[in-house]
């Protein structure tokens, strides 16, 4: 499928700037289009250093998952706001620890689309499907999730960059009880998102939403913690990206000079 027959099966719009391909383009991918290169220009003039904040959360993704899918001994992944492919995707770190991992993408973008049932290919003995659904539809979501993860077992529900995509009006935090409450004892929440304590960052961000179909909604610390009430966290707990767990570990992305300007952490269910 192209492209154009994305447009005609989904809602693509090449008009606007969506944040999937913005990001792609921050992290220097080029799988967007001219309109999302011009805003990532906008963000990066005000913000230079967002491109390496863009690879640090991608970081955590890595650091997050090798630790679910080694030390916590999870085997399933229910992964939201999926993004465009990149390097070191979740069932390509997953499944190098754990082949067996099965993994379920979700995504609102038709572009994501594409690019997902082309390049997100499960080894043999593990699963990797993909969702065409909004983080607004829990139900739905879960709904056809089940298709693929046994909602017995645990599952890890990561969520990195999503819960500044949706307004306090669409009441994230219930959102994110309503995933959790159908996931058993024993499964993880990973959540990172930016947070409002650097005035650059802000200034770019009115910046984004002045131009995009999508708004960013930047929180404070404490009310991204608030997301993990009822959980128990993970040491360090939450905290910057750069902060949690590094490793060593070699990964795709350079952050050498990124800014942390967010917050993330992983949590257990009791």
């Amino acid at each position: 499928m192209d492209h154009e027959s994305a447009a005609v099966n989904g809602t693509l719009r090449t008009d606007r700037p969506h944040s999937a391909r913005v990001w792609n383009y921050l992290l220097g991918g080029k799988d967007n289009y001219p309109v999302d290169s011009e805003v990532g220009d906008v963000i990066l003039s005000t913000f230079p250093e967002f491109a390496a904040v863009a690879r640090l959360q991608r970081v955590f993704l890595s650091r997050a998952v090798r630790h679910l899918a080694g030390e916590a001994g999870i085997r399933q992944f229910l992964d939201i706001g999926t993004g465009l492919p990149t390097a070191d995707n979740t069932h390509e770190v997953a499944q190098r620890i754990a082949p067996d991992s099965r993994i379920v993408y979700v995504d609102n973008d038709p572009l994501v689309l594409v690019h997902a049932r082309a390049l997100l290919t499960s080894s043999p003995e593990g699963a990797c499907a993909y969702l065409s659904e909004d983080v607004r539809n829990p139900e739905r979501i879960l709904a056809e999730a089940a298709k693929t993860l046994d909602f017995d077992k645990p599952v890890a529900l990561t969520l990195l960059g999503i819960m500044g995509q949706l307004s306090d009006d669409d009441r994230p935090a219930d959102l994110v009880a309503t995933l959790l409450d159908a996931l058993p004892s024993g499964s993880y929440l990973a959540l990172s998102d930016g947070v409002d304590t650097n005035a650059a960052l802000n200034t770019a961000v009115t910046a984004y939403n002045a131009q995009s179909a999508n708004t960013y909604h930047l929180r404070s610390p404490a009310q991204i913690a608030a997301f993990f009430r009822g959980l128990d966290l993970v040491e360090p707990g939450v905290v910057p990206p750069s902060a949690w767990r590094p490793d060593g570990a070699a990964t795709a992305y350079d952050i050498q000079g990124a800014v942390d300007v967010g917050v993330c952490g992983v949590a257990r269910k009791r």
